[in-house]
């Protein structure tokens, strides 16, 4: 340490101690810093990232085990199914919104994910129904033709009356 500096130190009553252990301290502070990207990733505030960050959870609730929803099917019966499931908090819109991404898969969870809260135009769950109808219309648009009931075919593990079944709700 040069003579100046440490006779500044000293006329403010610091000993040359306590300037190294300062030293050190903002040595190390700065590497931390470093190490956590001073704050400046994408994901510094966590509320930031919730589509409904003021959720209130009820003690002792469970998600249920849903049927995920990939983009490739009718979004209109995915939604009736889900909210079969979310009966009992079918007055609590926000802990809809919440969990309907443990509802979803695949380019449906891509989808949900990329929604911003800042430009989001959905207040409710009525709202983000809308929206993600909107988003998967064209699979409730596309009626299947001839060729696509041709060739579904009977799955392993499928009984034959689950595959008439799932064939006739194709063909409806």
């Amino acid at each position: 340490m040069s003579p100046v500096i440490t006779t500044l130190h000293s006329v403010r009553g610091e000993g040359t101690s306590t300037v190294l252990e300062k030293e050190r301290i903002e040595h190390m502070e700065e590497r931390l810093r470093a190490i956590e990207g001073g704050g400046n990733y994408a994901f510094a505030d966590m509320v930031e990232l919730c589509l409904v960050p003021d959720v209130v959870i009820p003690p002792k609730f469970k998600v249920a085990d849903f049927d995920k929803y990939k983009g490739t099917t009718c979004p209109k019966n995915h939604l009736k199914m889900y909210c079969r499931k979310m009966g009992a908090y079918a007055k609590d819109g926000k802990l809809l919104i919440h969990f309907f991404q443990e509802s979803l898969a695949g380019a449906a969870i891509t989808w949900y994910t990329n929604l911003e809260p800042s430009r989001v135009h959905f207040h409710s769950w009525k709202d983000l129904m809308a929206a993600f109808i909107r988003q998967y219309q064209y699979n409730f648009d596309m009626a299947p033709d001839r060729m696509q009931l041709q060739n579904l075919s009977k799955r392993d593990n499928e009984s034959f009356k689950e595959y008439a079944q799932r064939w006739r709700d194709l063909a409806t």
